[in-house]
Order: C-alpha cells, then sequence, then structure tokens
C-alpha cells in the first residue's frame, strides 16, 4: 500500500511546497466563504498556496490553477457524555491537527470535546489519504503536511484578553504590607497628590499615595510622580485606577519593572475604601475608557437597549459579525452599506462572475472579500435558528443562550486596511474615518465597473464674497458626507448644563463624587442652521481688491444624492490630543426636507470676482543646501513647543510644524504619527535646495488666471514633505485643493495604484465651468458631472427630501475608545446589530447617534 501512495503522490511532487516563513497558511478560514474546518463540508488547503476553501470552492480553484493536492481539515465539535468529569481538557483525536486553531464557537471546555481529523485529498478523483501517515508518504510530503499542520493560522485572532496569560504573579502580591494611614480612595474626581495630572494616575498599594504615570510618545501620560515615589519609598505595587472592574485591574511592579498580576488585589483595595464588586465596570467589548465616562454610563444602555427582552431575529440580511477586538467600527460601517441595494447589486448579484475572475489569490481582492463579506451577510447561511428540540432541552434547563455566532470580517480588514498606519492597528478607530476610506476603496476599484458608492456622491456649491467689493465667486466640489455642527450653545437645558458644571468643578476642587450628569439637548434645526449660515474665510484674498480682506462662505447644495450620510460633529480635541466626545442628544427627524436649501448659482445683480489668483511668493534662489546658507524658515514656536512638551525630539517637531505649512499643531501631530518610524524623523530640518519649475516670471510677479492646476504653493508644501510633484497635484485636484484634506488622500492613496491616477484624478477635478451647474436646479432625477466632463463622477440628483433608514451609534468618551452598533430598519421594523447579536429593536436611539443614513423619497 506505501509503495502505492507513494507512487500515486509522484507525478504532483513538483507542485507540494513546504510553507517557509513568509508563508500565510489560511487553515481558519474559506478565501470564497466563511466556511471553516468546523463547517460541514470542513476547509481545504491548497498543498501549493496554502489558501483555504470551503467544499463549494475548492473545485474552482482546481480548475483555474490545476493544483491538485490538497489537505481536507475537519474539526469534529461535540458534547460530552453524561458523567464526564468537570473540568476536563476537550479530547483532541489528533493533538498537532489544530494546534494553532482557535474554535470558531463559543463553547465550554467543560461540556464540549473536539476531535479534529486531517486527510489529504487529490483532486479530481477525490482519492483520500489519512493523516498522519508517515510510513506511506514520501518525505517532502510528510515534511510539508507536519509544517502546515503545525502553522499558525494567517489571521489567528488575537484575544484581547491573551496578554493576561503572560502575566506572572508578583513575588510582592503575598506579602505586601499596607500603611494603616487612614488614606481613602474616593471613587472619582482622582488628581495626582503632585501635580495637576486628572488621567493616567496609579495608586500606590502600600501607602495609598494617588500619582501619574510616565509621559507616552502620543502626549497621554504624567510627569512620571509614580516612579519618582518608588525610588524614595520602595513601596513596589500600584494599579491604574480607571482599570478597576469586578474582574480586575492593571497592576504593575516598579521593582520587577513589568506589569503583574495580583490574586490578592481585592483585598488591597478594601485597605483603601475601594470595593471591586461595587465599582463601576469601565470595560465594554474589551474597551477601556477614563475616569470621567460617568456620563456616558446611562448612554451605553440606551443604545445598546439594555434591560430590554429583545428577540433575536435570524435569516437573510439578519447576520451578525464576530468582534475581532476594536472591530465594532468595521462591523456597523458594512452592516449598513449590505443594507443598501447598489451595493447589494454590485458585489453579491454578481458574485460568481466576480468569484470566477478573481486573481489566483483571492485574499488579495478587494471586489472578492467585498462579494465574500456581502453574501455571508445576506446569505442567511451563517444566521439560523437553533433546532427546536435544541431549544427545548436549553429551556427546560434553564440556561437558554443561544446566538448566532456571526462572520468573521478579518479577511477584508487585513484587505481594507493594508498599509494603513490606523486600521491596521487593533485599537478603535472612527467609523466615519473608516466609512470614507471604504468608500474611497470602493471608488479605486471600480473604474471599470458599477460603482455603488455613486449612491452617495453629490456636488456642493460654494459661494465666497468679498465683503468690502461684494463681489461673488461660485464653485462647486463633489462630498459623500454632511458633517452636521451641534452648536452647544443653541441647546435647549442651557440653565441645566450651566448648573452642572458649576457642581461638578466643585466636587473635583473637593474631591467627592460628581454630580448626576446633564445631557445636552440640541434642536435638530439648529444643527442645520449652523450648517447653511455664512461663515468667515480665514486669510481670504480678493482678486477684486488683489489683497487680503474679509470674506464669507456658505455652501448649498448643487446636487441631492440617492443616498444621504449625516454626521454629527459629537468629537473634539482635549489638551492631550485625544478626541473627546460632546454629551449631545439631537432630536434628528424620520423624514428630512432639504429642498430649500438647493443651489441657485448666480444671481441677477450679483458681480463675479475676477478669475485671479494670489501672487505666488517663492524663496530666494540659492546654490547652498546647508541649512547655514539659508534664511531661517518661519515656523510656529508655539505650536513646536506644544508638540516638544509631548515629548516628541524638538527637530522632529520643527520639521513637522514646517511641512505643514504651520497649519497648526493639529496637523503637525498627524504628519509626526505618520513620519515617527522614519531614520531621519529627529535630525535637523534642512530645507529644498530648490523647487519644481514654476509659473512664467510674469506670473510670479503679477497675478495668475484661474485654471485647472492648484495653487502652486500648496504644491510646493507638499513637494518639500517629500511627495513627487504629480501625485500632489492629485491629492489637491481630489480635494478640492484642500492641503489639509490633500494629506490625508496621500496617504490613503499610495502611488502603486498608478493605473488608476488618471482615472480618480479626473473624477475628482471639480473645478466648475461656465456649464457646470446648468441643470442644478432640476429637480427630477438626472445624472451630473462636474463641468460638463462627461468623465468625472456622475452624480445622481432628484428630490432632496429622504427617510431615515439607519443609524450609527457610539458609546464612550473617544473615538479611540468605547464601542459602536447600529440600528437599521428592515422590512418596516428596526433591527440592531450588536457585534454578533442580531435583535429587534425596541427604542432605536436615534437622539444618541453619531452617523445616520438617508434614502432619498420618490416624487412622486
Amino acid at each position: 500500500m506505501a509503495a502505492d501512495v507513494g507512487e500515486l503522490l509522484v507525478p504532483y511532487m513538483p507542485t507540494v511546497r513546504v510553507p517557509k516563513a513568509g508563508d500565510r497558511v489560511f487553515k481558519s478560514e474559506c478565501a470564497f466563504s466563511f466556511d471553516s474546518p468546523e463547517s460541514e463540508g470542513g476547509l481545504y488547503v491548497c498543498m501549493n498556496t496554502f489558501l483555504g476553501f470551503g467544499r463549494e470552492h475548492v473545485e474552482r480553484h482546481f480548475r483555474k490553477t490545476g493544483q491538485s493536492v490538497y489537505m481536507h481539515l475537519k474539526r469534529h465539535v461535540k458534547e460530552k457524555a453524561s458523567g464526564a468529569a468537570g473540568g476536563a481538557i476537550p479530547r483532541r483525536r489528533n493533538g498537532k491537527v489544530f494546534l494553532e486553531l482557535e474554535l470558531n464557537r463559543d463553547f465550554n471546555g467543560e461540556e464540549y470535546e473536539c476531535e479534529d481529523e486531517a486527510k489529504l485529498v487529490i483532486f479530481p478523483d477525490h482519492f483520500e489519504i489519512p493523516l498522519p501517515n508517515i510510513e506511506e508518504l514520501p518525505a517532502l510530503v510528510t515534511i510539508a503536511c507536519d509544517a502546515v499542520l503545525n502553522a499558525a493560522s494567517a489571521y489567528k485572532k488575537q484575544e484581547s484578553e491573551s496578554w493576561e496569560e503572560d502575566l506572572q504573579v508578583s513575588r510582592h502580591a503575598r506579602t505586601l504590607s499596607q500603611l494603616d494611614n487612614g488614606v481613602r480612595i474616593p471613587p472619582s474626581g482622582w488628581k495626582c497628590d503632585k501635580c495637576e495630572m486628572r488621567d493616567n494616575l496609579w495608586l500606590n498599594l502600600t501607602d495609598g499615595a494617588v500619582l501619574c504615570g510616565k509621559w507616552f510618545f502620543d502626549g497621554s501620560g504624567g510627569n512620571g510622580h509614580a516612579l519618582d515615589h518608588y525610588k524614595e519609598t520602595k513601596y513596589p505595587l500600584a494599579v491604574k485606577l480607571d482599570t478597576i472592574t469586578p474582574d480586575g485591574a492593571d497592576v504593575y511592579s516598579f521593582e520587577e519593572e513589568e506589569a503583574v498580576l495580583d490574586p490578592h488585589l481585592s483585598q488591597h483595595l478594601s485597605h483603601f475604601g475601594i470595593d471591586m464588586l461595587h465599582m463601576q465596570k469601565r470595560t465594554e467589548n474589551g474597551q477601556h475608557t477614563d475616569n470621567n465616562t460617568r456620563p456616558m454610563v446611562s448612554e451605553w444602555e440606551v443604545i445598546q437597549e439594555s434591560g430590554m427582552k429583545l428577540k433575536a431575529v435570524y435569516g437573510s440580511g439578519y447576520t451578525g459579525m464576530k468582534n475581532l477586538g476594536n472591530s465594532c467600527y468595521l462591523s456597523t460601517v458594512m452592516q449598513v452599506l449590505f443594507s443598501i441595494p447598489h451595493f447589494q447589486r454590485t458585489y453579491v448579484g454578481n458574485l460568481q462572475r466576480i468569484f470566477d475572475y478573481s486573481p489566483l489569490d483571492p485574499t488579495q481582492d478587494f471586489a472578492t472579500q467585498m462579494a465574500k463579506l456581502g453574501h455571508g451577510l445576506l446569505s442567511g447561511q451563517y444566521s439560523k435558528p437553533p433546532v427546536k428540540c435544541e431549544l427545548i432541552e436549553q429551556v427546560m434547563k434553564e440556561e437558554y443562550k443561544h446566538q448566532q455566532k456571526g462572520v468573521s470580517p478579518r479577511m477584508l480588514k487585513a484587505l481594507a486596511s493594508r498599509g494603513h498606519p490606523e486600521f491596521s492597528s487593533d485599537r478603535q478607530q472612527d467609523a466615519h474615518e473608516f466609512l470614507m476610506h471604504i468608500i474611497n476603496l470602493v471608488e479605486r476599484n471600480s473604474s471599470s465597473s458599477e460603482n455603488p458608492s455613486d449612491a452617495f456622491r453629490f456636488l456642493v456649491e460654494e459661494r465666497v464674497q468679498c465683503c468690502q467689493t461684494r463681489r461673488v465667486r461660485y464653485s462647486q466640489r463633489v462630498d459623500y458626507c454632511i458633517q452636521m455642527p451641534a452648536p452647544m450653545e443653541a441647546a435647549t437645558n442651557a440653565e441645566e448644563l450651566l448648573a452642572y458644571e458649576v457642581k461638578r468643578r466643585e466636587a473635583e476642587e473637593k474631591m467627592t463624587a460628581p454630580p448626576e450628569p446633564v445631557r445636552a439637548r440640541i434642536p435638530f434645526s439648529a444643527c442645520l442652521q449652523a450648517l447653511t449660515e455664512p461663515h468667515n474665510v480665514p486669510d481670504f484674498w480678493s482678486s477684486a481688491l488683489q489683497a487680503k480682506s474679509a470674506g464669507v462662505k456658505t455652501s448649498r447644495f448643487a446636487s441631492f444624492p440617492e443616498y444621504l450620510i449625516v454626521q454629527i460633529k459629537k468629537f473634539t480635541f482635549g489638551v492631550d490630543w485625544v478626541p473627546k466626545k460632546l454629551d449631545l442628544a439631537i432630536d434628528v427627524p424620520d423624514f428630512l426636507d432639504l429642498s430649500r436649501l438647493r443651489a441657485t448659482g448666480l444671481q441677477a445683480g450679483e458681480e463675479e470676482l475676477p478669475d485671479l489668483m494670489p501672487p505666488i511668493v517663492l524663496p530666494e534662489d540659492t546654490t547652498d543646501t546647508s541649512m547655514s546658507s539659508l534664511d531661517s524658515p518661519e515656523i510656529d514656536e508655539v505650536a513646536v513647543m506644544q508638540l516638544a512638551e509631548m515629548g516628541f525630539p524638538l527637530e522632529a517637531c520643527r520639521k513637522a510644524v514646517y511641512y505643514t505649512g504651520n497649519m497648526g499643531p493639529e496637523m503637525a501631530f498627524n504628519w509626526i504619527i505618520a513620519h515617527m518610524e522614519e531614520p531621519d524623523f529627529a535630525e535637523p530640518l534642512l530645507l529644498p535646495s530648490m523647487l519644481d519649475p514654476g509659473p512664467a516670471p510674469d506670473s510670479i510677479l503679477g497675478n495668475t488666471r484661474l485654471d485647472n492646476s492648484p495653487p502652486e504653493e500648496s504644491i510646493a508644501i507638499l513637494t518639500s514633505m517629500g511627495f513627487p510633484r504629480t501625485h500632489g497635484i492629485q491629492a489637491l485636484r481630489a480635494t478640492n485643493n484642500n492641503l489639509e484634506r490633500a494629506l490625508d488622500w496621500i496617504f490613503t492613496h499610495p502611488e502603486e495604484e498608478e493605473q488608476h491616477s488618471d482615472a480618480l484624478s479626473n473624477m475628482a477635478d471639480t473645478e466648475p465651468n461656465e456649464n457646470a451647474v446648468s441643470n442644478a436646479n432640476s429637480h427630477s432625477d438626472s445624472t451630473l458631472s462636474p463641468g460638463g466632463d462627461t468623465s468625472g463622477p456622475r452624480v445622481k440628483d432628484g428630490p432632496g427630501r429622504y427617510e431615515l433608514f439607519a443609524l450609527i451609534s457610539h458609546m464612550g468618551a473617544s473615538t479611540m475608545s468605547g464601542h459602536y452598533v447600529c440600528h437599521i430598519k428592515k422590512e418596516g421594523r428596526w433591527v440592531i446589530y450588536n457585534d454578533h447579536k442580531v435583535c429587534l429593536s425596541e427604542r432605536p436611539p436615534k437622539d444618541l447617534g453619531y452617523i445616520y443614513f438617508y434614502h432619498r423619497l420618490s416624487s412622486s
């Protein structure tokens, strides 16, 4: 038999590979579906590419590539027989088979056991060879099989609490002495005993001193007083105050110089009046918040509809998504997108065509992964109700907890976040930023096919008026979202807010419990008014006066999209540069009529500003590239010092401020985060020896006619930052010459996408011409393009009347923490999607949403 098996494999030996260090082995999930080794058909891993395929898709890979040898992995999960010893480790028939593969289901190891099975399958005859089979297999095949079985899964889940398994119990925990000094720690309002810091505070478990930690690279942290205290007293253990929950806390040992476990933490905390079991739990879905988040407690309950008996729903369109650890921002965005018919048609409606024409590595193809996720959410295949007999048994045991497991978006997340410094991390992110990122990816990958993001695209007409001459200029730009301001001054309960603020400050000063929070209530009409009212244009240059003057700008809709996205601007930057959320509620309406905000274009009696641009001031020419021969650049030293105080190198701060054109510390901070890994990050600032060839001398001295080229000074700033001139021009054109947005555009549009660069440049060019708004006042459905350019972005115009159909809500004090859920109206009823849990909603929190989605009502 050994000879027969060996001879059978001989023709395929050249195609069998041993996975090397850099190879990824996809043995936990299919590239085209969410089938896994736990699925009924198991998973087939190609022994050449190490891609995984479910039973329905392995034949496609065989036909396309000719690869014949696959390893079939199957995991059998079953309930233990009655009488099994409690706490027993789940039995595995083949201990090595899934050594690095986590369970996809939430099974209790004391009640279930696993049997793992592996075998080689040779296509097209489906000849099976059970594993292990060392005696019969050739040596190369044996080595390859063993390497695949022991390789880590390509997308192995990183459990949010896994770091705790590596922590060791501190040698001081058992014998820690605590001073009987009468210190009692209040439940909130903490402040460092030696400075004014209120964040990153640590409680010394020996004497009860509350002291700040050290500075971190992102500007958070403290002044290091906790460490200084240890050096003076040698009191070894401290606990971080804002991490204390009934489940534990972060404990650090100064003497051991590492995070540790304290089995007696509850006893140690009670010495200072802290009862762990009654501490407000400040973690949710793996997210930690700070000691200022008490006002958000009710927000968590309201948005998640806690305390209500929500009915679970199953089937097509009601599939949840697993939380990969801070991936709820992605889950909520994708749930809403795939509730829109345009995305359903583009990706799920063309599923077979997309799969058939996918590249050899479908895990790296955006359309394939979007189709895979869309099918997983909409097919109902991964959202099935419990079997009736199982349900009865669970009810009898009073332990009915059946929930769908949901699908895992890890492949799409890995692909969509590739190269992005934030989305590629495991940290919480802003759902709005990710939504815009996904729309951008859809744009870039839809150049020759239907583009579902067309449904969001609309034109904004901007009217700028010179206050001195009263002359105007009209321009248009493309946008995908309304960013709605939230004017706190318009709150209807302003007196309550003022009273609360006074009480809160008194509580902080007296170190007492804070008062009951008060949430600002703002009318939606006030938000809409703030959006449309004129606002000042900073550093406005009047082409009529040929000098700087006062200018005001108003914005109106030149077209209305089919689907309107409204983001409430709830977040602002705190003094520590961490985005903080305003605690407010807005009475967002179910029906919205924006018809009165339609743009009108140039009106009778209005006089346009001349088509002139401000004179371009270039630095004096020089042949010496050293700093000593150049005049010192103009740098905002205040911004430099603000960044330096965060702990960044001084020279890096100077470069950040200079290369972002003195646009403020926020922009400079973003530059630092994007460049801090570069080898010359902390090197002194060196000005470029020369700029790219500029305009003709007469235009340098005088004025330049407006055309489709961005301002030369903006191009110069981008090229001085190291970006190619052509890439900088693309970015500026794509963002209506907004330098700040252009920087974001560059970071999200790597140059390797050059094959799409021309098309993207044309699509993003929103400079209007004389025919740009010729049909802007039409109220019937029509298709527009800025400037009449047929190769530009298509804009489907129609009536400005909308109905709310979805909202994404955020819980927590910052975009960098907390949790997201979404509510979607389907079949006339609201449904809440909270990670893998999908239930009928009783009270959708329409006044607490962060991003709202409206669909256009028909004109009839």
